[in-house]
């Protein structure tokens, strides 16, 4: 199993506006993603950051992901809601529990 994990600052006030496009609209289109298992939208309404990780089964699912578009495309749907750039690690999920 493979984890994407993305970090971003929100723009201030702006949190509950990027978790509800997260919900809405972000999660059910990674559940249409083959080879996505599940992940976890995080916030840290202190620092205004914002974390996402999500689950492939492969890491040529992850990837396949990242060159289809479907990355560049979900993170276009927060518009304006971030404060800066979005990094972008991947991970080889080590211990599962």
């Amino acid at each position: 199993m493979y984890a994407r994990v993305s970090t971003v600052e929100v723009q201030p006030g702006k949190m509950d506006e990027a978790v509800s496009v997260s919900r809405d609209s972000v999660l059910p289109a990674a559940q249409q993603q083959q080879g996505f298992k599940g992940g976890f939208w995080m916030t840290d309404l202190d620092g205004n950051k914002f974390m996402a990780v999500t689950l492939w089964e492969s890491k040529e699912d992850m990837e396949a992901s990242e060159a289809g578009g479907y990355y560049r495309e979900q993170i276009g749907k927060y518009g304006g809601l971030f404060a800066g750039e979005v990094v972008r690690e991947a991970y080889e999920v080590g211990v599962q529990a």
